[in-house]
């Protein structure tokens, strides 16, 4: 039995490094320690299906012939291996970019250089393993945050070279973004806060807009920074950041969706910016900010072509099972559906959903006979039938849930689930 381990407290690089240990050892399984940061789980959350690991609490150590390390070289940053570390004769591959640890490989590949990954791609490259457009992506992120975007002084040509090499690959900047949370410094929370006080939303066909016009001094940089921060606490669809520096006699207009039907870069081209699908700015000078706020609002509501919302995504009609139906049958329906959850419906109700971690409840083979409303969730999450593919992402990610029943009129019309949101994001869905 040959295992992937990482560091705890699992940051993107260290994810990645994981994931590529499973395209270079495919026969290898990956191991996932409990604690990770926000920027990992969210992307887990939204691809879990696609990314399988194991716990350190599900090692059978004795059947462990070799330990491949990525991004870590210290017994002490690994969990649940202590006993793992006592094995003789253990197999100990090495791949990691810190200099110093306890750990006595048996072969390695350790050079200080930005990110782990970087040194995982050259082999990769070199065995000229295919990447998913997926793992591309989340290889990139990984590189991304140890490199600060390229920019940390560790950062090295190897490590550019990487990037691009991913990019040709087909990684997506544009989930990279929705997954990383940037720093900002005091001057970006005052004004963030400041934002947030006096904020407001409004529905502009379906979507969640929200339009802040907010005072500064002086010459402030990064304010992208504090409106993508604006619009994710915000919660909203689309974001538009309005800065009147009247000193300067100017106002700089800034934009962020996360929506593929509103085109934040045409909407900027329009008032003499610039930008890209779902991010632009503007400068002007010297103007009524109310005269830009209706302006902008006019813009969004023609820069709309077909909206797409989760009932183009949906699965329908929606096949469930009764409150009383015995979890083994249940379990043979997940099988010969292929799906892993269905709704718990009682007759036109949602009494509940039931899915393949809830068998976990099971204690032992004899409750197989007991009805699934014993161990379904009774709390559903749930979508209205005219929210965006955005907001189903959202719910999905806070929630760590797998799918979402699609309500319109008070009943259920569809489902629509992690991968079919994953599909969209990756522009994978079928002409």
């Amino acid at each position: 039995m040959r295992i992937i381990v990482t560091h705890k407290n699992v940051d993107l690089d260290a994810f990645a490094s994981l994931v590529a240990g499973t395209v270079l050892y495919p026969d290898a399984i990956p191991v996932l320690p409990r604690s990770i940061n926000p920027n990992v789980k969210n992307f887990i959350s939204i691809h879990k299906d696609l990314f399988k690991s194991i716990s350190p609490a599900e090692i059978d150590i004795d059947k462990v012939k070799t330990l491949i390390a990525t991004d870590v070289n210290s017994w002490g940053r690994l969990e649940g291996m202590k006993n793992l570390r006592k094995k003789e004769n253990l197999e100990i591959l090495l791949w990691d970019h810190h200099p110093k640890g306890d750990m006595i490989p048996t072969w390695k590949c350790q050079e200080q250089i930005g990110a782990t990954i970087t040194l995982m791609i050259r082999q990769i490259k070199k065995e000229n393993k295919p990447l998913t457009n997926i793992q591309a992506t989340l290889f990139l992120a990984g590189l991304y945050e140890d490199t600060g975007n390229l920019m940390f002084p560790s950062t090295t040509v190897e490590d550019v070279y990487a990037a691009a090499y991913l990019l040709e690959q087909n990684a997506d900047l544009r989930i990279i973004n929705s997954f990383m949370r940037p720093v900002y410094g005091p001057e970006h929370k005052d004004i963030l806060f400041k934002m947030l006080a006096s904020a407001s939303r409004t529905r502009v066909k379906g979507y969640s807009v929200s339009i802040n016009k907010i005072p500064i001094k002086g010459h402030v940089t990064n304010l992208a920074v504090v409106v993508h921060m604006y619009k994710e606490i915000l919660n909203v669809d689309a974001a538009f950041g309005v800065f009147i520096n009247k000193e300067r006699e100017q106002c700089i207009i800034i934009g962020r969706s996360s929506i593929d039907d509103l085109n934040i870069g045409r909407i900027m081209r329009t008032i003499g910016g610039g930008g890209h699908q779902a991010a632009g700015s503007a400068m002007l000078k010297s103007v009524n900010p109310d005269e830009i706020e209706e302006r902008l609002m006019g813009l969004i509501k023609g820069n709309q072509g077909s909206s797409v919302n989760v009932t183009d995504l949906m699965s329908f009609p929606v096949f469930s099972v009764s409150p009383d139906t015995p979890m083994e049958e249940v379990a043979a329906v997940l099988r010969e559906k292929g799906c892993t959850g269905v709704p718990v419906m009682d007759g036109e109700k949602l009494a509940g959903m039931i899915s393949r971690r809830d068998f976990k409840k099971l204690k032992n083979e004899s409750q197989l006979k007991r009805p699934v409303k014993t161990f379904m969730i009774r709390d559903c999450i749930t979508i209205d039938a005219d929210r965006s593919p955005a907001e189903a992402s959202r719910l999905i990610v806070k929630h760590d849930i797998g799918r979402l029943p699609v309500i319109h009129d008070g009943q259920v019309i569809g489902i629509i689930t992690r991968s079919d949101v994953m599909l969209y994001f990756y522009d994978l869905l079928p002409e």
